[in-house]
């Protein structure tokens, strides 16, 4: 039997690198596998060479629902007094670097072991470390998970990750946008949110990402490749419903 953790993701600021080199460092459009393990693994106090229990963590299939679609943005940092090889000549480096503005996320880890996810969730309440969302700056803006573990809501459930996607309440906290988007699905309009679920190599239209944490240490950092598969669920009434009292 499998079950599945979800977890809100909120923030006015998240970046989830994929490619980042030298004076560019990008975002995905969704929570990386890479940044999410990373900060379960802050939450439990994993440290950054323990490539064991990192990769442990990493065995758990996740997925993603994007809930509000966030707004790549760019911003830069100077860095001055930059020497060159030999030491000489210093300059100013400039870098730049996105991020998603106003962005939130459902994500779901599925794992056979209850046990294990209840244990996640009780550390995502109480964290060792501080949890953030790509950069130290991009706090969550609002709790992760719920309470009590076995809420269906944010909670513990006996589901696959993609039923999750496909069921969880709607994480929407904007008045404004849940009512209009209330009215719109009650008079039959169709609303749809964007999936990202992990798939097979053999899945058809699988895409690769290479999000995958073999080894968080600062002088080796390891990825693996993952396939993935997008997608969409269509919002219904019982989500909006469900999510509600998620936005107060």
């Amino acid at each position: 039997m499998t079950h599945t953790l979800a977890l809100c993701l909120d923030a006015p600021m998240q970046s989830w690198g994929l490619r980042s080199r030298f004076q560019s460092r990008d975002t995905a459009q969704e929570p990386t596998k890479s940044g999410v393990i990373g900060l379960l693994a802050a939450a439990l106090g994993i440290a950054r060479d323990k490539d064991d229990e990192v990769q442990e963590l990493a065995k758990a299939r996740m997925g993603v629902r994007v809930d509000r679609e966030g707004l790549v943005e760019r911003d830069y940092h100077t860095v001055n007094r930059v020497p060159n090889t030999e030491g000489k000549a210093h300059r100013t480096a400039v870098s730049h670097r996105y991020y998603l503005a106003d962005a939130v996320f459902l994500v779901a880890l599925e794992h056979e072991d209850r046990a294990e996810l209840l244990r996640w969730h009780a550390t995502l309440n109480d964290p060792v470390w501080p949890i953030y969302f790509g950069r130290k700056a991009f706090v969550p803006a609002r709790p992760l998970v719920s309470p009590e573990a076995d809420s269906s809501l944010l909670g513990v459930t006996e589901q696959s990750a993609a039923d999750v996607l496909a069921e969880h309440g709607w994480l929407e906290n904007r008045t404004k946008d849940r009512d209009s988007t209330t009215k719109a699905v009650s008079h039959g309009e169709e609303r749809s949110l964007r999936t990202l679920i992990d798939t097979g190599p053999d899945d058809e239209i699988a895409e690769p990402r290479r999000d995958v944490p073999v080894s968080f240490h600062p002088r080796n950092r390891l990825y693996g490749t993952r396939s993935v598969r997008p997608g969409h669920v269509q919002l219904t009434e019982s989500m909006i419903h469900a999510g509600a009292h998620l936005c107060t």
